[in-house]
């Protein structure tokens, strides 16, 4: 089962909540590679955090980050996981390098209302300020279409314990 996964990235997209940074940790543990997450590639290259790059410069200055991250993550040579932000799959550029990347793309799923569950009190998602619900119900319509555009795998996670996700993966 992981030697379907051993060769090339393994790139997890979904929307915020999905457990994309948890599950990625812990799968770049058992396959023995790095681990990149794109939020935090961001936050490392620009010396602020999501919400303030949000505030400061907009949302298409954040995309614009966003995707010059995801490229360079792509681009390294050694198989990584790679953790991709929610919206990386709002750039048509983005969507091409990750349907042409040597690797597997996994999407995690899952409902609206059970994101707001998990992402209920995070400070750093600016998306979420005024009607978390709202947002996450108009970012997964949105985004359905676009995140099975590069999608290899689809795993529901709305009632997945972390380790059924990872295995699932693995499978």
């Amino acid at each position: 089962m992981i030697r379907a996964v051993r060769s090339g990235h393994l790139v997890l997209v979904g929307l915020m909540g999905t457990g994309k940074t948890t599950v990625g940790r812990r799968l770049a543990e058992i396959l023995e590679r790095p681990f990149l997450d794109t939020d935090e590639l961001i936050e490392a290259r620009s010396g602020r955090r999501v919400r303030e790059i949000f505030a400061a410069d907009g949302e298409a200055a954040f995309r614009a980050i966003e995707s010059q991250v995801l490229l360079d993550a792509l681009a390294a040579p050694d198989p990584s996981v790679i953790a991709g932000a929610g919206g990386v799959v709002l750039q048509e550029a983005n969507r091409d390098a990750l349907r042409a990347a040597a690797g597997r793309v996994v999407w995690l799923r899952a409902e609206p209302g059970v994101l707001l569950e998990r992402v209920k009190g995070g400070v750093h998602r600016p998306l979420l300020d005024d009607d978390p619900l709202a947002a996450l119900e108009r970012m997964a319509r949105d985004r359905d279409a676009l995140y099975r555009e590069v999608a290899d795998v689809v795993i529901d996670v709305d009632h997945l314990d972390v380790g059924r996700v990872i295995a699932e993966v693995l499978e």
